[in-house]
C-alpha cells in the first residue's frame, strides 16, 4: 500500500516575494496523498494568498486550480500580473478564467 510522495513546489513573481517576507522557502518539497490533491487544496496547504493566483504549472503545462497533483509532479504557482503577451501564449490568462481560485 503506497501513501502518497512529494511534490516540487516552486514559487514565481509576487508569491516568491509573499514566501520570502514570512521567511518561508520559495522551493519546497510537499508530499501529497496517494490519489493527489487538488493545486487549489495544494496552495491553501503551503499557505499561499489564493486570491493572488493566476495558474499553476504541472510538469511544464499551465493549469487553473481544480489540476490534480500527483506524487512526483513539479509545481510552480504564477501570481495574477504575469506581464504582456505570455500570459496569452503560455496558458495564464485561460487558467485564470476557468475557476476561481478562492
Amino acid at each position: 500500500m503506497t501513501t502518497g510522495g512529494p511534490v516540487t513546489v516552486r514559487l514565481f513573481g509576487s508569491l516568491d516575494g509573499y514566501c520570502r517576507e514570512r521567511g518561508l522557502p520559495t522551493v519546497r518539497e510537499y508530499t501529497v496523498p496517494e490519489g493527489g490533491i487538488t493545486a487549489r487544496d495544494l496552495a491553501v496547504a503551503l499557505e499561499l494568498p489564493l486570491p493572488e493566483i493566476e495558474g499553476v504549472f504541472v510538469n511544464g503545462h499551465v493549469y487553473g486550480p481544480e489540476r490534480m497533483v500527483e506524487p512526483g509532479d513539479r509545481v510552480a504557482f504564477v501570481p495574477r500580473g504575469t506581464p504582456g503577451p505570455h500570459r496569452f501564449f503560455l496558458g495564464l490568462f485561460a487558467a485564470g478564467r476557468s475557476a476561481s481560485w478562492e
